[in-house]
């Protein structure tokens, strides 16, 4: 009767114990879901505010009380934005600007991380701190320096100046990232390939280089927005409007009514969500590369 009793018992108490322990570990999350939600609220509310913005009439940006959504919306901003030759002439610079960095950055990265990550010489571990040293230092801490070199070879007010401003951000974290993935591939591979008659080049781009693709993905993405949203050297070695970037461009905006002292808050925003959707819609499309290249170059080191 007593062992009937007990497992009557355990019987009873069995679906409340299954039952508070889901229950304990919802509870245990909600911090971690509300830090969540701060986290992407902090970070996409401006994105939501400036296209609010870019659809509000101009007489009623700074109308009080405070609107969240505009009672008369309007697109009227982005087609003044999208008809300026200025805007236009800025969204083909930093097209150039970008697509050639990345180019680039890609080209003499891939190089360097197969000579660093697949060989071993005297000064290999000086080389890779040093290049990840350049990524210490502030834009403005190399400023003077850098405009001084490019007066010298007469590159100011010039695209060529952005892209040669622009390598100094990007190459080193390309060569480190690359670096990373060449010296985590087996030497197998490159052992079979010579071994069927392959030079060193036919290696490096027939069979290393497919097998770093979410590297190169990874650091081409990431090299393009740094060098599309640059705006202290743009703004410094471009004088020639013929020459901004879309950075410098959206700052220049004239509200083309006659007043030089009205800033059109309107256009700008517009102009901001027109330059930011084209990154977003492309980090999109490649996270999954993204996540995977981030993590492999952080992984295999």
């Amino acid at each position: 009767m007593s062992s009937a009793a007990e497992a009557a018992t355990t019987a009873r108490t069995e679906p409340r114990v299954r039952t508070r322990k889901p229950l304990r570990k919802r509870f245990a999350r909600i911090p971690f879901y509300l830090l969540i939600a701060a986290i992407f609220v902090y970070t996409v509310f401006p994105f939501i505010w400036a296209i609010r913005s870019s659809i509000t009439p101009d007489g009623d940006l700074f109308s009080t009380p405070l609107q969240y959504f505009p009672s008369h919306p309007t697109l009227t901003h982005y087609r003044e934005v999208l008809s300026s030759g200025e805007f236009q002439r800025a969204l083909i610079n930093s097209t150039i600007v970008a697509g050639t960095v990345t180019l680039i950055s890609l080209a003499l990265g891939s190089i360097a991380s197969y000579a660093l990550g697949r060989f071993r010489f005297r000064g290999r571990a000086f080389a890779m701190y040093l290049m990840l040293s350049m990524t210490i230092f502030p834009q403005i801490a190399i400023l003077g320096a850098l405009f001084t070199l490019i007066n010298k070879f007469g590159l100011f007010n010039t695209l060529p100046a952005l892209i040669f401003s622009d390598l100094i951000l990007t190459l080193p974290f390309t060569v480190w990232v690359l670096t990373s993935f060449m010296a985590a591939l087996p030497k197998d591979l490159e052992e079979a390939a010579y071994v069927d008659g392959a030079t060193p080049l036919q290696v490096f781009y027939k069979v290393l280089l497919p097998l770093i693709a979410p590297g190169l993905v990874t650091t081409g993405l990431l090299a393009f927005i740094t060098a599309w949203n640059e705006y202290l050297y743009a703004l410094s070695f471009t004088q020639d409007p013929q020459h901004h970037t879309i950075t410098v461009a959206i700052t220049t905006f004239t509200s083309g009514k006659g007043n030089t002292f009205e800033q059109p808050w309107g256009q700008i925003m517009a102009a901001t969500v027109v330059v930011t959707i084209p990154l977003i819609v492309l980090t999109l499309m490649l996270q999954r590369r993204i996540l995977a290249g981030l993590t492999a170059g952080a992984v295999k080191g």
